[in-house]
């Protein structure tokens, strides 16, 4: 086969070429910016689940009450919930992250699942939520 007949000295071929590199540049890219965002979204719940803890330790620690150690209890309860969640969904970000770049190096288009990691993370918050709210009011 000529370079005519395969067309690798057509300077489109090349731009192409080109332009899917860069594709895959940009794809790359983005997969690493939603990492990032991952990292930041676990950081954030984690503390949080932490500032929770410490918070209402103190409030347990000024006031004695029965009161204040139910809902210190409640926040140890809700605060590690926080941070397991944080910690897992930092693991499945990475997991996730790195099969979309083994796809996308190895030629193929990274798919998006059918449940996404947010969903997932999404519905188990709202699950967590729930259970705190139903603890609160159930006393």
């Amino acid at each position: 086969m000529t370079d005519e007949a395969s067309g690798s000295g057509d300077p489109r071929v090349a731009l192409a070429r080109r332009r899917t590199e860069m594709a895959n540049l940009r794809t790359g890219l983005a997969l690493d910016r939603t990492s990032l965002a991952w990292v930041r979204t676990t950081l954030t719940m984690a503390s949080f689940g932490f500032g929770m803890v410490a918070f209402f330790r103190t409030v347990r620690q000024s006031a004695a009450t029965p009161e204040a150690v139910r809902l210190h209890q409640g926040a140890i309860f809700f605060g590690t919930a926080l941070i397991v969640l944080g910690a897992l969904a930092t693991v499945l970000a990475a997991l996730s992250q790195w099969s979309s770049l083994r796809k996308l190096r190895r030629g193929e288009t990274p798919r998006v699942s059918p449940w996404p990691l947010s969903i997932t993370v999404s519905m188990l918050v709202s699950v967590l939520f729930l259970v705190g709210l139903w603890s609160l009011f159930s006393r």
